[in-house]
């Protein structure tokens, strides 16, 4: 492949692929390979801003840094600024108990993004190819793959700033474009040992499957390129799926603030099992939250038995991840960050009439006498009770086991937990539910719920009230 047939196919490449633009800069991951020097050599000739990293993970005695000797020169003659990292990477395997191959990605990629950072590039190069992307996409295989594992690599990985210009060539056209260029290259004594799974699926398993097929890899490409345009449909299938089953649930805006709902969300377990495959519904969205396959399983199948009762506790099952909580009572799923589940939450103490401030919480208690009253406040955080019928100092707590009240139009007792059941508050908002009790112990107001009918307003009778407001953010 002549050096500008190579080129167009990158540049072909990048172009289908949005994947770069030349009025930004990008760095190039260099790590003296033929790969990643066709890299560095070929978007310079198509004219992008580029410099270049090298990662030394002294893992090869000299052989590290005779890699190292040679990026520099070749940034040198070239003109291509060279960022260099060196790491203790044995120490960094050991220090966190991983494989040496894991550790040195692990140090790779977090310093590809904090150099990426740092000098606002606009992404890091990597020199993965055709070759790279069978090899990937056959790792997966026998690992035990999903559909994404058998898409492999991405033009872009996700999210993240990586990008890969070259998965349009192969290794043999890598090669032949140096070639063409008199452009030398190092090589890693250790890509030529069969002892690491790639290695083995390089040397072993690709020429066997090639005196099969001489044709194999270009068909594994095939296949990839297939099921990724499958992968963008059904993506758009599931988004749709998950979108319509999103409940809107304000439950807890009172209970615990705006910041803390939008860590929130529900979804409505029946649209979720209609789904003509619930269990990849499940994963998805439940994967994002950092649920592992075990979980997601047994969450499907919990879901399959078809007993819930909404917002019944009896039912309630609960499942926690690294950063989340999913909840289900079998009709709704509710996913929940651990700050906010595991929120706590402290007795605030109100001695009298005032302002009161505590966290993200406010709590202001005026006394007017009736005939100063505009009106009886109709708003979920304010009330106005008869002043006479409460004893300072208020204590403003959580729902505690066996608490009852006589709601507001009601007449006898009722214990709080069935009234938020019976109000269809979800178990989130259940937890943090709070009250607002008088000196006796009395339950005066269920905070954005109801208040105790003994506080009530009575016409002829009531001569000064209070009106309590309280706000969270």
């Amino acid at each position: 492949m002549s050096n500008s047939v190579f080129a167009h196919s990158i540049a072909a490449f990048i172009k289908s692929n949005r994947l770069m633009d030349k009025e930004k800069f990008y760095l190039v991951a260099l790590s003296g390979g033929a790969d990643s020097v066709a890299l560095l050599c070929v978007l310079s000739e198509l004219g992008y801003r580029v410099e270049a990293i090298h990662c030394n993970f002294h893992l090869r005695g000299e052989e590290s840094n005779r890699d190292e000797a040679f990026c520099k020169q070749l940034c040198e003659q070239r003109k291509i600024p060279l960022h260099l990292a060196s790491f203790d990477t044995t120490s960094f395997a050991q220090l966190h108990k991983i494989s040496i191959e894991m550790a040195a990605r692990r140090l790779r990629y977090h310093y590809f993004a904090q150099l990426c950072c740092d000098l606002s590039a606009d992404g890091v190069c990597v020199g993965h190819h055709a070759d790279d992307q069978v090899e990937t996409i056959l790792l997966n295989l026998i690992r035990g793959t999903g559909l994404d594992g058998l898409t492999g690599m991405k033009p872009r990985s996700g999210n993240s700033n990586v990008i890969r210009p070259m998965l349009t060539v192969s290794r043999k056209q890598i090669l032949a474009y140096l070639q063409s260029l008199g452009q030398d290259y190092v090589t890693d004594s250790t890509n030529l040992v069969d002892d690491v799974q790639r290695n083995q699926v390089r040397l072993d398993v690709l020429p066997l499957l090639e005196r099969i097929n001489p044709a194999v890899k270009r068909n594994i490409l095939h296949m990839a390129e297939n099921l990724s345009e499958v992968r963008l449909a059904l993506d758009d299938q599931l988004e749709t799926a998950k979108g319509e089953a999103i409940v809107v649930d304000k439950s807890t805006s009172l209970t615990l603030g705006q910041a803390a709902e939008r860590k929130m969300v529900t979804f409505d377990v029946g649209r979720l099992m209609a789904f003509p495959s619930p269990e990849l519904l499940f994963w998805r969205i439940l994967s994002a939250y950092g649920f592992n396959r075990a979980q997601v399983g047994e969450i499907v199948r919990f879901h399959r038995q078809g007993t819930g009762h909404p917002n019944d506790d009896r039912s309630l099952k609960l499942w926690q991840s690294a950063d989340d909580v999913a909840l289900s009572d079998g009709c709704r799923l509710h996913i929940v960050a651990r700050e906010v589940w595991d929120q706590p939450f402290n007795v605030f103490k109100i001695p009298e009439c005032g302002l009161y401030r505590k966290d993200n919480l406010s709590c202001r208690v005026e006394e007017l006498s009736i005939d100063m009253l505009d009106g009886i406040s109709r708003a979920a955080n304010k009330i106005t009770i008869d002043r006479s019928k409460v004893a300072f100092p208020l204590m403003l707590r959580r729902v505690e086991v066996g608490d009852k009240f006589t709601p507001y139009g009601l007449h006898g007792h009722k214990l709080v937990s069935d009234f938020l059941k019976d109000a269809h508050l979800n178990p989130v908002a259940r937890r943090h539910q709070l009250v607002l009790a008088d000196a006796t112990g009395q339950i005066i107001w269920l905070v954005g719920l109801r208040i105790d009918d003994c506080c009530k307003i009575v016409k002829g009778k009531t001569l000064r009230v209070l009106q309590i407001e309280i706000e969270k953010k």
